[in-house]
């Protein structure tokens, strides 16, 4: 694993501790999530930490590499507001496998980035804490990593994390939505709530608008405001390992920025439409409490959040009565959102 490292002076105070940037500190941090990243290394995995790059041995000639970078966004302003820092990095690893299932890839490893106005030790065990449960969950290794102490970009007491994921599918396996046609029908995987997605636009109306606290209940909800906003983004590797074991699966969109609308479009041929019938399932109340209380239009609304549904999966129609109770049984509950017809590569929201 790559932690930056530089020369202790001995003997005297360090002129670069004294303009920001500790390095004792941040060190000790280092050796403080090695006994976590150990945990996540699996048969692949050909090097230790320390390293400048890591080393991870190739899964063949017939597997096609799928790799994505992603960050979790201004989610990170609640897990400083609430001082809790263990659910960030599994929201970051669990958004990144989703992207790669998306063309069928399962996870192979994962590097992260995490840079910060001033190294706590504390808080960067708990993110790289929560990085390595997510990757142990989703059979990947920790591979690397950078932490980046920068006084003067970041806020003080603030930081940004980002990762990158690799993963591998066999070539014949590999999915891309060019086999969608007219006929399929459109499956909606629940979220575990915003996943990663509109915090900004959340935030504003929550504690602003809103103007509610992080241990007020969320109206129209059992949770507090605290485990409603920091639930952790739901990974669904498992749920298409189950699936693919019954069925074909013709495209999946991760529902993440731009919703359904930007999201679908990403895997539809030019020649159909996505036709996403909005009365076939009730979104949370906490979709509902941010309209109502945002004063958020409908439309918009589906364009920023995903209103419930984490992951859309499409398969054949013949394929439905089978997939469903698939899901179901693997705890990933689901329904049928919609379907595709004949068109022009367009999504459409109805209802």
């Amino acid at each position: 694993m790559r932690r930056q490292r530089a020369n202790a002076v001995l003997g005297r105070p360090s002129a670069y501790a004294a303009a920001g940037v500790d390095i004792d500190e941040k060190m000790a941090g280092i050796e403080a999530i090695k006994k976590w990243v150990r945990r996540t290394v699996t048969p692949g995995v050909l090097s230790g930490i320390g390293p400048f790059g890591g080393m991870f041995r190739s899964p063949g000639r017939e597997h096609i590499l799928v790799a994505s970078t992603d960050g979790v966004g201004t989610k990170i302003k609640v897990a400083v507001m609430a001082g809790r820092h263990d659910t960030v990095g599994q929201d970051l690893v669990n958004h990144c496998v989703n992207d790669i299932l998306a063309q069928g890839a399962e996870p192979l490893f994962f590097l992260d980035y995490i840079g910060t106005s001033k190294v706590d030790r504390r808080v960067m065990e708990a993110i790289v804490r929560g990085l390595c449960l997510a990757c142990r969950q989703n059979g990947c290794a920790l591979l690397g990593g950078e932490t980046a102490e920068m006084p003067g970009v970041y806020p003080s007491g603030e930081y940004d994390l980002v990762g990158t994921i690799v993963g591998s599918v066999p070539r014949r396996e590999l999915i891309t939505g060019a086999s969608i046609r007219a006929g399929d029908r459109l499956l909606g995987l629940a979220s575990s709530g915003l996943h990663t997605n509109g915090y900004s636009l959340a935030r504003k109306i929550v504690f602003e608008q809103a103007g509610l606290k992080l241990r007020d209940r969320l109206p129209g909800t059992r949770q507090t405001v605290q485990s409603a906003l920091l639930a952790v983004h739901r990974s669904y590797l498992r749920a298409i390992r189950f699936l693919r074991r019954r069925i074909k699966i013709q495209g999946i969109a991760h529902i993440t920025g731009g919703g359904f609308p930007d999201n679908i479009l990403r895997i539809l041929p030019g020649d159909t439409d996505a036709v996403v019938d909005r009365a076939l399932w009730q979104p949370p109340n906490l979709f509902r409490f941010l309209m109502e209380a945002g004063g958020i239009d409908r439309e918009e609304m589906y364009r920023v959040f995903n209103m419930g549904i984490g992951l859309v999966v499409v398969v054949r129609s013949s394929d439905v009565e089978v997939a469903l109770p698939t899901l179901r049984a693997a705890g990933f509950p689901s329904v049928v959102i919609g379907q595709v017809v004949k068109g022009s590569g367009r999504v459409r929201l109805e209802s």
